[in-house]
């Protein structure tokens, strides 16, 4: 199970018994802890001595509604995100819940698994939104913190910058190669922000498809296109009076960067196939790993855009140019690992700070889980650290080429493979399934020479799976 999402707290304020019944029974998958109020008064009364992670409630019940209650939480000051519920046909009731804050809204009779999917996907911001992130300190932080690592001159200046705007409204871009921790620092950014009380919502552009960015973003009117049944909300009013952060902004469409560019500069939109603007007051921070000014030179960025988006730009560093904070890195991710210390045999030392890291922090953290997975004893060799050496109980590409050879048949290489998997799960566990994904990605890569695009279709996945295996 999800660790974003198991032993949450859920409170479900209807007053039908038969739905808190139907929640209980549908959400005991999830393992959280289910609290229930038969109506606004009791739920408000709850919400004195209870903190929930997330909140369940009807619009329409007896005594206070369901938006009445919605304005006295909001008053509260709670970062307890609210999903209201309707059976109405119609979504104008919804909608005014939106405007006062819920989160989403679902509609009656219920689409189930569209219901588990919005309901995981709250409660999993809602953990990111209790997570403040620290910075400048290698020390152990407690689970409540993450940690921007660092005492190198370039992460004292991004430091500053975080310390300097944190507490306005200025949009921040943040720049960076793959794996240097832009989210970690949007998140930074948030949790010191005096936004701090409402929602951050990451959105990474890279992963949704251009035909239902727009949507995404901007929500849509009912009949706007094939599939539209009912009218939806987007991310900007899902946000409120919230922080955006938009991931790898440079992979949008020329169309959704001229949405975008109106509710910069007018803080207005509107939904895919609606005639009403739409008032936003969201913070946006942005980040990307291509060169802006370049896409801008080769008319795959728009200009004005550019320009909009150059307020504040943090740039974080990639690891090689901040080598110094290898091994302040390394040890913070073996203790995060459960390790007192990180013993490397001076070979695997030399390495650490040698090696180019074209993954960055994501690589190196990723480098260090597995060396600790793999290593035999009391020291971490270079074997074991390298990942072009590294193996799993001495398989190699080699093997399993010989083995596909001998048999001529993938399933007699997977019938190899899998008993040096279990003699190895008895000697030490191992994530073994996100291994091998990695793994296989990486080998993907190397057949095709970089090429994303013929890595995917080697692998018959898409080109952002295959983004998302390599931690790109």
């Amino acid at each position: 199970m999800d660790d974003q999402v198991s032993g949450s707290i859920i409170l479900i304020v209807d007053d039908e018994e038969d739905v808190h019944y139907s929640f209980r029974r549908f959400l005991a998958p999830l393992k959280c802890t289910i609290l229930t109020a038969m109506s606004g008064e009791e739920a408000l009364a709850m919400l004195e001595s209870t903190a929930p992670d997330l909140i369940l409630m009807d619009i329409k019940m007896g005594g206070m509604d369901g938006l009445a209650t919605l304005e006295r939480i909001n008053e509260k000051n709670l970062q307890t995100p609210v999903i209201i519920m309707t059976a109405y046909s119609t979504t104008t009731s919804a909608i005014e819940a939106t405007r006062l804050g819920a989160f989403d809204y679902i509609i009656k009779p219920f689409d189930p698994p569209n219901v588990m999917k919005v309901i995981q996907q709250t409660l999993s911001i809602r953990r990111m939104m209790q997570k403040s992130v620290v910075w400048g300190t290698e020390s152990e932080s407690p689970d409540s913190e993450d940690v921007l690592i660092g005492k190198s001159s370039a992460m004292q200046d991004v430091y500053k910058l975080i310390g300097r705007v944190a507490d306005s409204d200025a949009l921040v871009l943040i720049t960076g190669e793959s794996g240097t921790g832009k989210e970690l620092v949007a998140r930074a950014i948030y949790s010191h922000s005096r936004r701090k009380q409402h929602i951050f919502l990451p959105i990474n552009c890279a992963a949704i498809p251009d035909t239902l960015m727009e949507s995404e973003l901007f929500g849509h009117e009912k009949g706007a296109f094939s599939g539209a049944y009912e009218r939806r909300i987007g991310k900007f009013e899902q946000a409120g009076k919230g922080t955006i952060f938009l991931d790898e902004i440079g992979e949008l469409s020329h169309i959704t960067q001229g949405k975008l560019l109106r509710v910069l500069q007018d803080k207005s939109f509107q939904r895919v196939g609606g005639k009403e603007f739409i008032r936003t007051d969201v913070r946006i921070i942005a980040a990307t790993n291509r060169d802006l000014s370049k896409m801008v030179h080769d008319q795959k960025f728009r200009e004005d855009l550019y320009y909009r988006l150059q307020v504040v730009t943090i740039h974080l560093p990639s690891l090689r140019e901040r080598k110094s904070d290898i091994p302040l890195l390394a040890r913070y991710f073996a203790k995060r690992e459960g390790y007192d210390s990180l013993p490397l045999s001076k070979e695997a030392a030399d390495y650490l700070t040698s090696h180019a890291w074209p993954g960055n922090v994501r690589e190196l953290e990723n480098t260090i889980r597995r060396a600790l997975l793999m290593s035999r004893g009391n020291v971490v060799t270079l074997d074991e650290l390298k990942p072009s050496s590294s193996s799993l109980a001495e398989i190699s590409i080699n093997d399993t080429k010989e083995c596909m050879a001998a048999g001529s048949d993938l399933e007699q290489a997977l019938d190899h493979f899998w008993d040096i998997i279990i003699a190895q799960q008895e000697k030490k566990p191992l994530r073994i399934f996100h291994w091998l994904e990695v793994e296989l990605a990486k080998r993907a890569m190397e057949e095709t020479n970089g090429n994303q695009v013929q890595a995917a279709k080697l692998l018959g996945i898409s080109r952002n799976t295959l983004r998302q295996r390599l931690g790109l």
